[in-house]
Protein backbone atom coordinates (compact mmCIF):
# COMPACT_ATOMS: atom_id res chain seq x y z
CA UNK A 1 0.00 0.00 0.00
CA UNK A 2 1.12 3.50 0.29
CA UNK A 3 4.72 3.78 1.12
CA UNK A 4 5.00 7.19 3.25
CA UNK A 5 3.46 10.70 2.98
CA UNK A 6 6.55 12.47 1.59
CA UNK A 7 7.43 13.10 -2.09
CA UNK A 8 5.60 12.49 -4.74
CA UNK A 9 3.98 9.03 -5.75
CA UNK A 10 6.21 8.62 -8.76
CA UNK A 11 9.44 8.51 -6.64
CA UNK A 12 8.61 7.42 -3.20
CA UNK A 13 5.52 4.52 -4.50
CA UNK A 14 7.60 2.06 -6.60
CA UNK A 15 4.52 -0.17 -7.25
CA UNK A 16 2.55 3.09 -8.72
CA UNK A 17 5.78 3.79 -10.25
CA UNK A 18 5.69 0.21 -12.32
CA UNK A 19 1.84 0.84 -12.97
CA UNK A 20 2.23 4.49 -14.36
CA UNK A 21 5.30 3.22 -16.82
CA UNK A 22 3.37 -0.07 -18.08
CA UNK A 23 -0.02 2.28 -18.71
CA UNK A 24 1.76 5.30 -20.17
CA UNK A 25 3.43 2.60 -22.88
CA UNK A 26 0.23 1.01 -23.46
CA UNK A 27 -1.45 4.42 -24.39
CA UNK A 28 1.54 5.72 -25.89
CA UNK A 29 1.34 2.01 -28.57
CA UNK A 30 -2.77 2.25 -29.15
CA UNK A 31 -1.99 6.26 -30.35
CA UNK A 32 0.46 4.58 -32.59
CA UNK A 33 -1.77 1.60 -33.41
CA UNK A 34 -4.42 4.33 -34.31
CA UNK A 35 -2.65 5.02 -37.31
CA UNK A 36 -0.43 2.07 -37.97
CA UNK A 37 -3.71 0.20 -38.58
CA UNK A 38 -5.53 2.17 -40.64
CA UNK A 39 -2.19 3.25 -43.22
CA UNK A 40 -2.23 -0.69 -43.17
CA UNK A 41 -5.43 -0.59 -44.58
CA UNK A 42 -5.57 1.82 -47.05
CA UNK A 43 -1.47 1.59 -48.18
CA UNK A 44 -1.03 -2.23 -47.72
CA UNK A 45 -5.05 -3.26 -48.99
CA UNK A 46 -6.12 -0.36 -50.48
CA UNK A 47 -9.09 -0.57 -48.18
CA UNK A 48 -12.41 2.09 -48.84
CA UNK A 49 -13.51 4.31 -46.08
CA UNK A 50 -16.08 2.13 -45.52
CA UNK A 51 -13.44 -0.67 -44.75
CA UNK A 52 -11.29 1.85 -42.51
CA UNK A 53 -14.31 2.92 -40.66
CA UNK A 54 -15.35 -0.78 -39.99
CA UNK A 55 -11.39 -0.93 -37.90
CA UNK A 56 -12.85 1.63 -35.33
CA UNK A 57 -16.12 0.29 -35.09
CA UNK A 58 -14.33 -3.25 -34.24
CA UNK A 59 -12.27 -2.20 -31.50
CA UNK A 60 -15.23 -0.63 -29.67
CA UNK A 61 -17.63 -3.26 -30.52
CA UNK A 62 -16.45 -5.16 -27.58
CA UNK A 63 -17.33 -3.04 -24.86
CA UNK A 64 -20.81 -3.14 -25.87
CA UNK A 65 -21.39 -7.12 -26.28
CA UNK A 66 -19.23 -8.26 -23.23
CA UNK A 67 -18.80 -4.98 -21.32
CA UNK A 68 -20.97 -6.09 -18.70
CA UNK A 69 -20.21 -9.26 -18.04
CA UNK A 70 -16.62 -8.35 -17.74
CA UNK A 71 -17.03 -6.25 -14.83
CA UNK A 72 -18.44 -9.13 -12.73
CA UNK A 73 -15.64 -10.98 -13.60
CA UNK A 74 -13.17 -8.69 -12.86
CA UNK A 75 -15.14 -8.43 -9.21
CA UNK A 76 -15.01 -12.16 -8.89
CA UNK A 77 -11.29 -12.40 -9.90
CA UNK A 78 -8.01 -10.62 -9.07
CA UNK A 79 -7.28 -7.76 -10.65
CA UNK A 80 -3.60 -8.16 -11.15
CA UNK A 81 -3.82 -11.17 -13.40
CA UNK A 82 -6.26 -10.34 -16.08
CA UNK A 83 -4.17 -7.52 -16.83
CA UNK A 84 -1.06 -9.60 -17.30
CA UNK A 85 -3.28 -11.99 -19.73
CA UNK A 86 -4.88 -9.14 -21.82
CA UNK A 87 -1.19 -7.18 -22.22
CA UNK A 88 -0.12 -10.54 -23.41
CA UNK A 89 -2.64 -11.64 -25.90
CA UNK A 90 -2.20 -7.60 -26.98
CA UNK A 91 1.28 -8.04 -27.41
CA UNK A 92 1.22 -11.21 -29.49
CA UNK A 93 -1.82 -10.29 -31.50
CA UNK A 94 -0.37 -7.23 -32.73
CA UNK A 95 3.18 -9.31 -33.28
CA UNK A 96 1.35 -11.30 -35.35
CA UNK A 97 0.27 -8.64 -38.42
CA UNK A 98 3.73 -8.18 -39.56
CA UNK A 99 4.32 -12.00 -39.21
CA UNK A 100 1.38 -12.60 -41.67
CA UNK A 101 2.02 -10.03 -43.83
CA UNK A 102 5.77 -11.36 -44.52
CA UNK A 103 3.91 -14.72 -45.47
CA UNK A 104 1.50 -13.11 -47.79
CA UNK A 105 -1.23 -13.73 -45.14
CA UNK A 106 -2.44 -9.85 -44.72
CA UNK A 107 -6.03 -9.24 -45.42
CA UNK A 108 -8.80 -7.07 -43.95
CA UNK A 109 -10.46 -9.81 -42.52
CA UNK A 110 -7.45 -10.41 -40.49
CA UNK A 111 -6.75 -6.89 -39.31
CA UNK A 112 -10.42 -6.72 -38.37
CA UNK A 113 -9.95 -9.78 -36.53
CA UNK A 114 -7.06 -8.37 -34.41
CA UNK A 115 -8.52 -5.07 -33.88
CA UNK A 116 -11.85 -6.97 -32.35
CA UNK A 117 -9.67 -9.42 -30.18
CA UNK A 118 -7.28 -6.47 -29.19
CA UNK A 119 -10.36 -4.47 -28.61
CA UNK A 120 -11.51 -7.13 -26.37
CA UNK A 121 -8.36 -7.64 -24.55
CA UNK A 122 -8.57 -3.85 -23.82
CA UNK A 123 -12.24 -4.18 -22.60
CA UNK A 124 -10.65 -6.79 -19.65
CA UNK A 125 -7.34 -4.81 -18.88
CA UNK A 126 -9.42 -1.02 -18.45
CA UNK A 127 -12.00 -3.11 -16.32
CA UNK A 128 -9.63 -4.36 -14.29
CA UNK A 129 -7.11 -1.63 -13.80
CA UNK A 130 -9.84 0.82 -12.98
CA UNK A 131 -10.58 -1.47 -10.04
CA UNK A 132 -7.13 -2.16 -9.29
CA UNK A 133 -5.79 1.02 -8.53
CA UNK A 134 -6.91 1.88 -5.20
CA UNK A 135 -5.73 -1.38 -4.34
CA UNK A 136 -2.37 -0.11 -4.20
CA UNK A 137 -3.32 3.20 -3.04
CA UNK A 138 -4.09 4.91 0.15
CA UNK A 139 -7.54 6.72 -0.38
CA UNK A 140 -5.49 10.37 0.09
CA UNK A 141 -3.42 9.40 -2.63
CA UNK A 142 -5.48 8.52 -5.61
CA UNK A 143 -6.48 11.85 -6.66
CA UNK A 144 -2.57 12.48 -6.89
CA UNK A 145 -2.45 9.00 -8.93
CA UNK A 146 -5.45 9.61 -11.20
CA UNK A 147 -3.72 13.33 -12.13
CA UNK A 148 -0.34 11.91 -13.02
CA UNK A 149 -2.04 8.70 -15.27
CA UNK A 150 -4.29 10.96 -17.02
CA UNK A 151 -2.04 13.50 -17.07
CA UNK A 152 0.73 10.60 -18.70
CA UNK A 153 -1.95 9.23 -21.15
CA UNK A 154 -2.53 12.54 -22.78
CA UNK A 155 1.43 13.04 -23.21
CA UNK A 156 1.70 9.51 -24.54
CA UNK A 157 -1.28 9.50 -26.67
CA UNK A 158 -0.31 12.96 -28.40
CA UNK A 159 3.43 11.30 -29.01
CA UNK A 160 2.06 8.37 -30.20
CA UNK A 161 0.00 10.17 -32.98
CA UNK A 162 2.85 12.42 -33.67
CA UNK A 163 5.20 8.94 -33.88
CA UNK A 164 2.55 6.73 -35.54
CA UNK A 165 2.98 8.14 -39.17
CA UNK A 166 6.82 8.97 -38.66
CA UNK A 167 7.29 5.14 -37.16
CA UNK A 168 4.70 3.58 -40.33
CA UNK A 169 7.34 6.33 -42.77
CA UNK A 170 10.69 4.66 -42.18
CA UNK A 171 9.76 1.54 -41.58
CA UNK A 172 6.45 0.75 -42.90
CA UNK A 173 2.82 0.68 -41.95
CA UNK A 174 3.33 -2.85 -41.25
CA UNK A 175 6.43 -2.92 -39.08
CA UNK A 176 4.88 0.10 -37.08
CA UNK A 177 2.81 -2.38 -35.85
CA UNK A 178 5.60 -4.21 -33.74
CA UNK A 179 5.94 -0.54 -31.90
CA UNK A 180 2.96 -0.95 -30.47
CA UNK A 181 3.76 -4.83 -29.67
CA UNK A 182 6.36 -3.53 -27.59
CA UNK A 183 4.32 -1.27 -25.78
CA UNK A 184 2.80 -4.71 -24.36
CA UNK A 185 5.92 -6.05 -23.79
CA UNK A 186 6.81 -2.93 -21.08
CA UNK A 187 3.30 -3.28 -19.75
CA UNK A 188 4.17 -6.75 -18.98
CA UNK A 189 7.65 -6.39 -17.65
CA UNK A 190 5.88 -3.47 -15.02
CA UNK A 191 2.95 -5.30 -14.12
CA UNK A 192 5.01 -8.42 -13.71
CA UNK A 193 7.68 -6.25 -11.05
CA UNK A 194 4.61 -5.01 -8.74
CA UNK A 195 5.30 -6.58 -5.26
CA UNK A 196 1.72 -5.70 -3.64
CA UNK A 197 0.28 -9.22 -3.86
CA UNK A 198 -4.05 -8.89 -3.93
CA UNK A 199 -5.42 -11.56 -1.36
CA UNK A 200 -6.89 -14.98 -3.11
CA UNK A 201 -11.04 -14.31 -3.13
CA UNK A 202 -11.61 -17.55 -1.16
CA UNK A 203 -14.87 -19.94 -2.01
CA UNK A 204 -16.99 -18.47 0.80
CA UNK A 205 -16.65 -14.71 -0.85
CA UNK A 206 -17.98 -15.47 -4.10
CA UNK A 207 -21.56 -15.07 -4.30
CA UNK A 208 -22.82 -18.08 -5.81
CA UNK A 209 -25.50 -15.15 -7.98
CA UNK A 210 -25.98 -15.54 -11.60
CA UNK A 211 -24.15 -13.53 -14.33
CA UNK A 212 -27.04 -11.93 -15.21
CA UNK A 213 -27.97 -11.05 -11.44
CA UNK A 214 -24.72 -9.22 -11.49
CA UNK A 215 -25.06 -7.71 -13.88
CA UNK A 216 -28.23 -6.12 -13.09
CA UNK A 217 -26.32 -5.06 -9.53
CA UNK A 218 -24.19 -2.62 -11.45
CA UNK A 219 -26.60 -1.21 -13.24
CA UNK A 220 -28.63 -0.34 -10.50
CA UNK A 221 -25.74 0.65 -8.82
CA UNK A 222 -25.41 3.91 -11.34
CA UNK A 223 -29.31 3.68 -11.63
CA UNK A 224 -30.19 4.40 -8.55
CA UNK A 225 -27.27 6.52 -7.46
CA UNK A 226 -28.24 10.25 -8.17
CA UNK A 227 -24.31 10.89 -7.94
CA UNK A 228 -23.46 8.09 -10.41
CA UNK A 229 -26.48 8.90 -12.29
CA UNK A 230 -25.74 12.01 -13.34
CA UNK A 231 -22.23 11.53 -14.03
CA UNK A 232 -22.76 8.38 -16.20
CA UNK A 233 -25.75 10.22 -18.13
CA UNK A 234 -23.39 13.08 -18.84
CA UNK A 235 -20.51 10.80 -20.03
CA UNK A 236 -23.06 9.21 -22.43
CA UNK A 237 -24.26 12.46 -23.78
CA UNK A 238 -20.95 14.73 -23.87
CA UNK A 239 -19.07 11.71 -25.70
CA UNK A 240 -21.86 11.75 -28.51
CA UNK A 241 -21.07 15.56 -29.33
CA UNK A 242 -17.53 15.01 -28.74
CA UNK A 243 -17.37 12.43 -31.60
CA UNK A 244 -19.66 14.08 -33.24
CA UNK A 245 -17.51 17.13 -34.38
CA UNK A 246 -14.29 14.83 -34.16
CA UNK A 247 -15.63 12.47 -36.75
CA UNK A 248 -15.48 15.72 -38.69
CA UNK A 249 -12.54 17.57 -37.24
CA UNK A 250 -9.94 16.25 -40.08
CA UNK A 251 -12.40 16.84 -43.09
CA UNK A 252 -13.11 20.00 -42.01
CA UNK A 253 -9.46 21.53 -41.31
CA UNK A 254 -8.89 20.19 -45.03
CA UNK A 255 -11.41 21.02 -46.95
CA UNK A 256 -13.26 24.38 -45.19
CA UNK A 257 -10.36 26.07 -43.78
CA UNK A 258 -7.78 24.95 -46.57
CA UNK A 259 -4.71 22.91 -44.34
CA UNK A 260 -2.47 20.43 -45.71
CA UNK A 261 -2.33 17.46 -44.03
CA UNK A 262 0.84 17.88 -41.78
CA UNK A 263 -0.19 21.36 -40.52
CA UNK A 264 -3.71 19.25 -39.42
CA UNK A 265 -1.56 16.74 -37.40
CA UNK A 266 0.50 19.66 -35.52
CA UNK A 267 -3.00 21.45 -34.83
CA UNK A 268 -4.25 18.77 -32.88
CA UNK A 269 -1.62 17.78 -31.16
CA UNK A 270 -1.17 21.11 -29.69
CA UNK A 271 -4.96 21.45 -29.39
CA UNK A 272 -4.47 18.34 -27.00
CA UNK A 273 -1.71 19.08 -24.95
CA UNK A 274 -4.59 20.48 -23.30
CA UNK A 275 -5.06 17.36 -21.59
CA UNK A 276 -1.78 17.65 -19.80
CA UNK A 277 -2.39 20.75 -18.95
CA UNK A 278 -6.09 19.49 -17.23
CA UNK A 279 -4.32 16.84 -15.59
CA UNK A 280 -2.20 19.07 -14.17
CA UNK A 281 -4.38 21.63 -12.56
CA UNK A 282 -7.78 19.34 -11.68
CA UNK A 283 -6.59 18.37 -7.70
CA UNK A 284 -5.39 21.59 -7.41
CA UNK A 285 -8.22 23.38 -8.59
CA UNK A 286 -10.46 20.79 -6.87
CA UNK A 287 -8.74 21.37 -3.59
CA UNK A 288 -9.57 24.94 -3.57
CA UNK A 289 -12.78 25.57 -4.67
CA UNK A 290 -13.86 21.78 -3.91
CA UNK A 291 -14.37 18.92 -6.19
CA UNK A 292 -18.52 19.22 -6.83
CA UNK A 293 -17.70 22.71 -8.14
CA UNK A 294 -14.19 21.98 -9.96
CA UNK A 295 -16.34 19.39 -12.08
CA UNK A 296 -18.77 21.83 -12.98
CA UNK A 297 -15.51 24.37 -14.15
CA UNK A 298 -14.38 21.78 -16.11
CA UNK A 299 -17.34 20.44 -17.73
CA UNK A 300 -19.40 23.31 -18.45
CA UNK A 301 -17.28 26.59 -18.04
CA UNK A 302 -14.12 25.22 -20.33
CA UNK A 303 -15.83 23.33 -22.69
CA UNK A 304 -18.00 26.94 -23.84
CA UNK A 305 -14.95 27.43 -25.72
CA UNK A 306 -15.66 24.82 -27.85
CA UNK A 307 -17.65 27.38 -30.00
CA UNK A 308 -14.14 29.09 -30.93
CA UNK A 309 -13.64 25.51 -33.63
CA UNK A 310 -16.47 25.98 -36.33
CA UNK A 311 -14.86 29.75 -36.60
CA UNK A 312 -11.84 28.51 -37.32
CA UNK A 313 -10.31 30.15 -40.91
CA UNK A 314 -7.10 30.02 -42.97
CA UNK A 315 -4.17 32.17 -41.41
CA UNK A 316 -3.92 33.58 -38.16
CA UNK A 317 -7.47 31.94 -37.60
CA UNK A 318 -6.38 28.77 -36.71
CA UNK A 319 -5.40 29.64 -33.18
CA UNK A 320 -9.05 29.70 -32.78
CA UNK A 321 -8.78 26.31 -33.33
CA UNK A 322 -6.17 25.71 -31.33
CA UNK A 323 -7.83 27.33 -28.26
CA UNK A 324 -10.94 25.87 -28.61
CA UNK A 325 -9.83 22.34 -28.97
CA UNK A 326 -7.04 23.20 -26.05
CA UNK A 327 -10.05 24.08 -23.75
CA UNK A 328 -12.08 21.30 -24.58
CA UNK A 329 -9.15 18.35 -23.68
CA UNK A 330 -8.21 20.67 -20.65
CA UNK A 331 -11.77 20.29 -19.19
CA UNK A 332 -12.53 16.60 -20.25
CA UNK A 333 -9.29 15.69 -18.96
CA UNK A 334 -9.47 17.44 -15.58
CA UNK A 335 -13.27 16.16 -14.99
CA UNK A 336 -11.81 12.38 -16.23
CA UNK A 337 -9.50 12.85 -13.08
CA UNK A 338 -11.64 14.06 -10.32
CA UNK A 339 -14.74 11.56 -11.43
CA UNK A 340 -12.30 8.60 -11.05
CA UNK A 341 -11.02 9.68 -7.71
CA UNK A 342 -14.51 10.08 -6.53
CA UNK A 343 -15.74 6.65 -8.26
CA UNK A 344 -12.75 4.86 -6.03
CA UNK A 345 -13.79 6.40 -2.90
CA UNK A 346 -17.17 6.42 -2.86
CA UNK A 347 -17.73 2.74 -4.51
CA UNK A 348 -17.64 -0.24 -2.41
CA UNK A 349 -14.40 -2.39 -3.79
CA UNK A 350 -16.74 -5.13 -4.36
CA UNK A 351 -18.33 -3.94 -6.78
CA UNK A 352 -16.07 -1.29 -8.61
CA UNK A 353 -15.47 -3.78 -11.44
CA UNK A 354 -18.96 -3.88 -12.28
CA UNK A 355 -19.68 0.31 -12.23
CA UNK A 356 -16.65 0.62 -14.44
CA UNK A 357 -18.35 -1.87 -16.70
CA UNK A 358 -21.42 -0.51 -16.40
CA UNK A 359 -20.48 3.13 -16.86
CA UNK A 360 -18.23 2.43 -19.56
CA UNK A 361 -21.24 0.50 -21.43
CA UNK A 362 -23.04 3.61 -21.09
CA UNK A 363 -20.58 6.12 -21.95
CA UNK A 364 -18.93 4.30 -25.00
CA UNK A 365 -22.07 2.87 -26.72
CA UNK A 366 -22.93 6.81 -27.54
CA UNK A 367 -19.25 7.21 -29.55
CA UNK A 368 -19.87 5.13 -32.73
CA UNK A 369 -23.52 7.15 -32.62
CA UNK A 370 -21.57 10.07 -32.30
CA UNK A 371 -19.64 9.47 -35.41
CA UNK A 372 -23.01 8.44 -36.81
CA UNK A 373 -24.31 11.59 -35.99
CA UNK A 374 -21.88 13.54 -37.18
CA UNK A 375 -21.30 12.29 -40.81
CA UNK A 376 -25.31 12.38 -41.10
CA UNK A 377 -25.23 15.91 -40.27
CA UNK A 378 -22.13 17.07 -42.33
CA UNK A 379 -24.11 15.47 -45.16
CA UNK A 380 -27.39 17.25 -44.81
CA UNK A 381 -26.88 20.55 -43.43
CA UNK A 382 -22.85 21.07 -44.43
CA UNK A 383 -19.68 20.59 -42.59
CA UNK A 384 -19.30 23.77 -40.98
CA UNK A 385 -22.70 24.13 -39.76
CA UNK A 386 -22.40 20.47 -38.36
CA UNK A 387 -19.82 21.73 -36.66
CA UNK A 388 -21.80 24.26 -34.89
CA UNK A 389 -24.29 21.58 -33.68
CA UNK A 390 -22.07 19.16 -32.69
CA UNK A 391 -19.68 21.84 -30.42
CA UNK A 392 -22.41 23.28 -29.04
CA UNK A 393 -23.44 20.27 -27.78
CA UNK A 394 -20.41 19.41 -25.50
CA UNK A 395 -20.97 22.76 -23.35
CA UNK A 396 -25.17 21.50 -23.12
CA UNK A 397 -24.23 18.37 -22.29
CA UNK A 398 -22.62 19.57 -18.80
CA UNK A 399 -26.21 21.46 -18.13
CA UNK A 400 -27.39 17.69 -16.71
CA UNK A 401 -24.60 18.58 -14.20
CA UNK A 402 -26.28 21.70 -13.39
CA UNK A 403 -29.11 20.72 -12.71
CA UNK A 404 -28.79 18.02 -10.80
CA UNK A 405 -27.13 17.86 -6.73
CA UNK A 406 -23.69 18.47 -8.02
CA UNK A 407 -25.04 22.12 -8.47
CA UNK A 408 -25.96 22.43 -4.92
CA UNK A 409 -22.66 21.38 -3.03
CA UNK A 410 -19.42 21.71 -2.63
CA UNK A 411 -17.81 18.42 -2.49
CA UNK A 412 -18.45 15.03 -3.88
CA UNK A 413 -19.64 12.85 -1.46
CA UNK A 414 -16.91 10.47 -0.16
CA UNK A 415 -18.90 7.30 0.51
CA UNK A 416 -22.31 6.12 -0.18
CA UNK A 417 -25.39 6.05 1.77
CA UNK A 418 -26.90 2.64 2.73
CA UNK A 419 -30.54 2.79 1.07
CA UNK A 420 -32.03 1.57 3.98
CA UNK A 421 -30.39 4.50 5.93
CA UNK A 422 -32.28 7.00 3.56
CA UNK A 423 -34.90 8.10 5.60
CA UNK A 424 -33.35 7.89 8.83
CA UNK A 425 -33.06 10.60 11.14
CA UNK A 426 -29.70 11.98 11.33
CA UNK A 427 -27.51 12.51 14.89
CA UNK A 428 -25.73 15.50 15.40
CA UNK A 429 -22.79 14.79 13.39
CA UNK A 430 -24.66 13.97 10.92
CA UNK A 431 -25.04 10.18 10.95
CA UNK A 432 -28.24 7.80 10.87
CA UNK A 433 -29.31 7.33 14.63
CA UNK A 434 -29.99 3.39 14.52
CA UNK A 435 -33.32 2.10 15.98
CA UNK A 436 -32.89 0.57 20.11
CA UNK A 437 -33.67 -2.84 20.73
Amino acid sequence: MSQGIRGGLLRRHRDFRLLWCGETAGKFGASVTGVAMPLVAVSNLHAGTFEVGLLTAASWTPWLIIGLPVGVWVDRLRRRPIMLAAAAVSLLLFAGVPVAARFGWLSIGLLLTVALLTGTAAVFFQTAYSAYLPSILEPHDQPEGNAKLHGSASAAQIAGLGSGGLIAQLAGAVNGLFANAATFLVSLLCLGGIQYREPRVTRTERRPKALVSEVGEGLRLVADDPWLRTLTLFGATSNLALMGYQSLLVIFLVRNVGLVPGVVGGLIAAAGTGGVAGAFVARRVAARVGTARATLLFELGLPVFALLIPLTVGGAGILLFVAGGFCVSAGVVAGNVIKASFQQRYCPPDLLGRLTASTAFLNYGTIPLGALLGGTLGTAVGIRTAMWITTAGVPLAALILFFSPIRRTRDLPTSRQPKSDSKRPLDPDGEPVLPRH
